[in-house]
């Protein structure tokens, strides 16, 4: 529930109310085992509860894996409202012949995924957390500090101006990927820029989505449109759009008449014309991952653990997974006496994320080095693995799974 003034000791201190935050510490509450532990949350910001939906809202992709991990959270009916279902998927390479279609039905699911608009996802995620029984939720607060002590962590909180002092057993940093206090703690991160970056913004077409997500390999980069709810009769979807960055200025300095002829240039009919793109981001394109994810009471879950790139749409899903790996984890250690924040128990947790983490990142990472240049080689190996994939029914319902979030389950 929401409080002015926090206790001087916590089992857990969640730093960062967003969506990576706010999900763990619904899991951890919904864990009958992990009942008996105090949580704060501390968030810099009071959410607004009064934000209208637009047609510029920004969205994001949630696999199939991820909506189980939000039904085992409670939360998945009043999400499911709101979200837009992926039931296929088609990837093709622009100026090549042929694509890869993947299909829910081959996987006797529902869906490969979902679409959700972020101020809807915080607007049941956060009034959730303030009104929770057993979470003391800190709103608008800021960590100053935060020093290693034997047993703890210090945390120095300044909340409107009052300075305040708590210890926290196990302090989970999901502050983003531009973390003060990691930084403070001087935990590095390791970077590699893809001297890209992603142009952002919701579009209109002439034809109805049919719950399609497309991601269309061009001579820059991925484009990718995700299938949203319409607004005002509009067909509309989510564009990510991948641009060099060379050509980023001469891309943005379009009007609106020229950008989208360019757009229906790079992604074909396959929506009949793009008629309307909204408001425009453009952001650069990186793979950050921190070099310590773990230390003695201190664990780094999403952005500030690792940040990357959007193609397939991996980096929310594989933070979901590490937050419920880590109420596990921390579930487990209880059951043997330990306390959460001691590293038998985090180690316990990094271990269980190697895998599913270097897998996801050297999928990002691999798709972006083999379909972001013309150079002949690689075509030639995308060509032949888009064609694999498409032909032969294993390997296209395991590249379904990954897609799904579902290899790990």
């Amino acid at each position: 529930m929401l409080i002015h003034t926090p206790k001087s000791e916590y089992d857990i201190v969640v730093v960062g109310a967003g969506m990576v935050g706010a999900s763990f510490a619904h899991l951890l509450r919904a864990e009958p085992a992990c009942a008996s532990l105090s949580m704060l949350v501390v968030e810099a910001v009071l959410p607004a509860s009064t934000e209208q939906p637009s047609f510029d809202a920004r969205s994001t992709a949630l696999s199939f894996g991820s909506r189980k991990i939000f039904e085992k959270m409670g939360v998945w009916q009043d999400i499911a409202e709101s979200a837009t279902a992926i039931e296929k998927i088609q990837v093709s390479d622009k100026g090549h012949f042929g694509s890869v279609w993947l299909d829910c039905a081959e996987h006797k699911q529902q869906a490969l995924g979902y679409v959700m608009e972020n101020s809807r996802l915080g607007r049941v995620l956060n009034p959730l957390l303030m009104e929770a029984e057993g979470i003391d939720y800190l709103a608008p607060a800021k960590i100053h500090s935060a020093r290693p002590r034997q047993s703890c962590m210090q945390l120095q909180i300044d909340a409107q101006g009052e300075q305040l002092e708590v210890s926290a057993n196990l302090v989970v940093l999901a502050d983003g990927g531009r973390s003060p206090i990691c930084a403070d703690l001087g935990i590095t991160q390791k970077r590699k820029d893809y001297e890209q970056q992603a142009l952002i913004a919701n579009v209109a077409f002439s034809r109805p989505h049919e719950h399609v997500a497309y991601e269309r390999f061009t001579e820059q980069g991925p484009l990718a449109i995700l299938p949203l709810a319409d607004y005002e009769q509009q067909h509309r979807g989510a564009l990510v759009w991948t641009l060099r960055a060379e050509n980023v200025s001469e891309v943005t300095s379009l009007d609106e008449q020229e950008l989208l002829a360019e757009l229906n240039n790079q992604f074909g009919q396959r929506l009949g014309k793009i008629t309307q793109i909204g408001q425009r981001f453009t952001y650069p394109l990186s793979l950050s991952v921190a070099t310590e994810q773990v230390r003695p009471h201190l664990v780094l879950l999403g952005n500030v653990a690792h940040t990357l790139h959007p193609v397939a749409g991996q980096g929310l899903n594989l933070a979901l997974r590490a937050a419920e790996s880590l109420v596990q984890q921390i579930r487990k250690g209880k059951a043997r006496g330990e306390a959460p924040g001691e590293m038998s128990v985090l180690q316990a947790y990094q271990e269980s994320r190697n895998e599913d983490q270097q897998v996801t990142i050297a999928l990002t990472d691999s798709m972006i080095r083999m379909f972001s240049t013309n150079q002949l080689g690689p075509a030639f190996a995308r060509k032949a693995g888009l064609l694999a994939v498409d032909l032969l029914p294993g390997i296209r319902k395991g590249f379904g799974r990954q897609a799904m979030g579902l290899h790990a389950w």
